[in-house]
């Protein structure tokens, strides 16, 4: 019955998948963390690993960390690539967006349409270099624009100065130079000072690349603009270990800390623990926890080196132990 009941909900994801976008699916119900389907296609050499990261809507340290044999900008012609497109639901109320930082992705609840089920729509995202972090915590959009115009922080300017290069005009009007590309969400963090918005330079989709905002593939935000309304609640959090159920098998997704979190992770093997016993010990981890439940050592020893953003399966039970040896 357990892998009758796997299997099924895969296949309705999957079918999801093919019906509308890869990045929108049907929202897992609250015991369940854990979406989307991984796959793979081939590189041609006409394409670089980052034009299919952007044609399948990953970002770029996204699709290098699920391939790092295959190189970056001349990948061998009928190459192997793999889809980094499953996840586990951040640990966060699950309305409005939630950022998640270390892994450079975005979540957006839609408030569920009556009668209809409930989606979650998930795109990559560009964030804040080191020293330009996007904050933490939680804020709202206060206000949208559609071809925005750009007035660059002073902040901003005497950093360009500062390095040697030329000053930003001091408004940048609407048009193919103007950073902000076609569509801007302003956030109530920070004063206002913060956005979610497009780019004219999609390939720092998925990189710290950005003065502290959240960029967005073109024609992601589009597809999202229309149907974020003012008001909308933001979560801005930084969760690089990720641990969630689905049914009773327990899964963590890793990815490498942020730059000036790295001291704190330095013992990333023991952290990872913590999180894992932490999770187990929720009490709405108590239902999935069976008698013979354990954690496989050797697939968690395997993920924490990888970090490859991918959830891995990382519970068994001892009778799948006796029951594979036998078979062995």
């Amino acid at each position: 019955m357990y892998r009758f009941s796997l299997l099924i909900f895969a296949t309705i994801n999957f079918v999801v998948v093919s019906a509308i976008r890869a990045e929108t699916w049907v929202l897992p119900p609250h015991d369940v963390d854990i979406f989307g389907q991984i796959r793979t296609t081939h590189a041609s050499r006409e394409e670089t690993l980052l034009d299919i990261a952007r044609q399948y809507d990953i970002g770029q340290i996204e699709i290098l960390l699920a391939n790092p044999t295959v190189d970056r900008w001349l990948p061998e012609d009928g190459a192997k690539v793999v889809l980094p497109s499953r996840y586990i639901i951040p640990h966060a109320d699950r309305k409005g967006l939630v950022l998640n930082l270390p892994e450079m992705r975005i979540y957006y609840f839609p408030e569920p349409v009556r009668g209809e089920k409930p989606m979650i729509i998930t795109h990559p995202v560009g964030i804040g270099r080191m020293d330009w972090v996007t904050p933490l915590g939680v804020s709202k959009i206060v206000d949208k624009k559609k071809d925005p115009t750009w007035t660059p922080p002073k902040s901003l300017q005497m950093d360009r100065i500062a390095n040697g290069e030329q000053p930003y005009p001091s408004v940048v009007p609407p048009g193919p130079t103007n950073p902000l590309g076609r569509h801007a969400m302003r956030l109530s963090i920070g004063g206002g000072s913060y956005l979610i918005h497009g780019t004219i330079k999609p390939f720092g989709v998925g990189m710290r690349v950005s003065a502290g905002c959240v960029r967005m593939y073109p024609e992601d935000i589009e597809a999202l603009f229309d149907k974020i309304p003012l008001g909308t609640q933001v979560q801005v959090v930084n969760q690089p270990i990720k641990v969630g159920w689905l049914l009773d098998s327990l899964f963590i997704e890793l990815h490498p800390p942020l730059e000036e979190d790295e001291e704190k992770f330095a013992n990333y093997k023991q952290m990872t623990i913590n999180a894992i016993n932490d999770f187990l010990a929720l009490k709405s981890s108590k239902k999935n926890i069976t008698e013979d439940f354990e954690i496989d050592q050797e697939v968690l020893r395997k993920a924490i080196i990888e970090k490859n953003g991918i959830p891995v399966l990382i519970s068994r039970s001892r009778h799948q132990i006796q029951f594979h040896t036998q078979n062995n």
